[in-house]
Formats: structure tokens, sequence, C-alpha cells
């Protein structure tokens, strides 16, 4: 042997790579197994170039190297995820549109769901039409129900300014203070400004028990009902009559208010017009305005007309 050289893997050839190299493998040597103090984790150096596959790793169970499949098919030497350390990996949801079904489009809509709504939307329509024709049956039924007819003979709150819903009765007669049936005390006079009869006459003097104004009626054209207006004035306060028809006292008097709002004491802004309710007889009728005990007459009547049918 050469001096210094006591051959391969001697301890003086203490080079652990030395089989990696061709004069060190000429020189016999191998690669260490443990030997020389040196760990067993040497043993997993390999020759430059050299890539053994299959080979077990350090701390990893021996798999073998995985193949490639052909297309379509699945890998022959796969191994499930249970076999690897840890167990399977966690499952994922699918990415949108790839769900099952496929094709690239996400999960189709909820038919059965939208067919119900559909279903609830029509059924709610179908009461809320229902409960409305209940309703305008109800109500059209109320309508119908006629009014009542006026008991009492004569309005509690006549329309002031001769204001009224009544026909206008163009065709019934109509009559001026002037040419009313006075008595009592009754008279004409014309001072005070505002009369609408012609030439500005009224019956004045009717602040007595007794004073009358009569009227005799000619050419009704039939019995039934009949509204009968009285224009007047009053000093700025209420008044009241009785009115008679046919000889009988209606039940009520005749309501001569201040509906012209005039102050006490100036007849000449106190002309308004006032009504009540009457029941005439075909033709000749009377119709009497009187003071009589426990009326307050002070008021002044300028004129009279009839409208058919009651307010």
């Amino acid at each position: 042997m050469t001096p210094g050289n006591n051959g391969a893997s001697t301890p003086e050839d203490d080079d652990p790579f030395g089989y990696l190299y061709a004069d060190g493998q000429a020189n016999g040597a191998q690669p260490p197994s443990g030997g020389y103090g040196y760990p067993n984790s040497v043993s997993r150096v390999r020759t430059v170039g050299e890539r053994p596959y299959g080979q077990q790793a350090y701390g990893q169970p021996n798999v073998p190297p995985q193949q490639q499949g052909t297309y379509g098919r699945p890998n022959a030497h796969y191994a499930a995820p249970e076999t690897f350390p840890g167990g399977a990996p966690t499952t994922q949801s699918p990415m949108p549109g790839h769900g099952p079904g496929g094709g690239g489009r996400g999960r189709g809509p909820n038919t059965k769901g939208l067919l119900i709504g559909a279903i609830a939307v029509v059924a709610a329509v179908v009461i809320g039409i229902g409960v409305a024709m209940l309703g305008g049956d109800d109500d059209k039924k109320a309508g119908d129900q006629p009014s009542p007819t006026p008991t009492a003979e004569q309005s509690a709150e006549p329309t002031p300014s001769g204001e009224s819903s009544a026909d206008s009765g163009a065709d019934l007669p109509a009559i001026d203070a002037k040419a009313l049936q006075l008595g009592g005390g009754a008279t004409t006079a014309s001072d005070i400004e505002g009369a609408r009869a012609d030439g500005g006459v009224y019956v004045t003097g009717f602040n007595a028990v007794g004073a009358s104004a009569t009227w005799t009626v000619n050419g009704i054209p039939e019995s039934g009902k009949y509204t009968l207006f009285v224009g007047y004035g009053v000093p700025g306060k209420d008044a009241n009559a009785t009115l008679t028809i046919n000889g009988t006292a209606q039940t009520r008097p005749l309501n001569m208010a201040n509906f012209a709002k005039a102050p006490e004491g100036a007849y000449e802004k106190g002309w308004t017009e006032t009504w009540g309710n009457v029941q005439l007889n075909k033709g000749t009728n009377t119709i009497k305005l009187s003071c009589e005990a426990g009326n307050s007459c002070d008021a002044n009547i300028d004129q009279l007309r009839l409208v058919a049918g009651w307010k």
C-alpha cells in the first residue's frame, strides 16, 4: 500500500462523501452505514445524478410514486386521503356553478316555491275583492233606505237669507205683504228699508197678541205636501209666530230667528226668510200667521210663497 493511504474507508480517509467521486470509488469507498460515528441519516446521501424513486423519506411511510393515468381514467396508484397522516382533508363546498348538475350553471330556481307564492298572492287578491264587494253591497243597502218622513210640521232651523234647496215653485202662488188680510192691529208700512215686497211695503204692528196676517191661496194643483216660505225682518233678536192651515194651528211655532245676525234694534239689517212644512188641499186653502199667547212676535212681514214638497 502507498504510505499514508491504507485503503478506502480507513480512518485517515475520513471524507464521508468520498464514494461520490471517481478516485474514491476506485479506492473502494462505500457509502457509510452508520459507521465511523456518523449518524444513520448520512445513508440518505446518494450519488450525484442518481434519483431513485420510492425511497422512504425520513418520518414518512413508504408510498409508491404516482403514475400518470390514462386520460379519463382513475390513477391506479392513487392513494385515498384517509391513508395519509391526519386523515381525510376537510370537505370544501363546491364553487358556484360547479355543483351537482354541473354544466357551468348554478342551481335552478325553486319553481315549487315560486308556484306556492303565486297561488298565495292570487288567493289574497280574490279574498280582498270579495270583502270589497260585500262592503259595497252593505253600503248600497244602507243608501237604499228611504229618508224617514219628518214628524215635525216645520223646520227648527230655517234656511237664512231666502236660500232654499226646494223647488223654486215658480208656478205656485206667492203674495206680497200689502195683499194680505190683516187683523188684530196689524198694518202696513214702508219706512224701513230692505223689504223685498213690491214697493218695499211690509206688515208692521205684529208684536201684539191677536195680530194676524191671512193668505187665502187659490190654484193649488193637488193635495199633498208643500213648503211655505215667509219673508220677515227682526230688530236683532229672535221671534216666532203661530202658523194655522185651514183652521188648524200647527203644533210648533214658526221660527223667526235673527238669521241675518243684525245688531239689536236694526230692523233694516234683519231681513231674512224662514220656512215651514204644510199639508194643503187641492184648490183653495187658508194660511194664517198670528201672534198668540206665548209667542214673541216683534217682527215685520214682507211676503209669502209656496213650493211643492217638504224640505
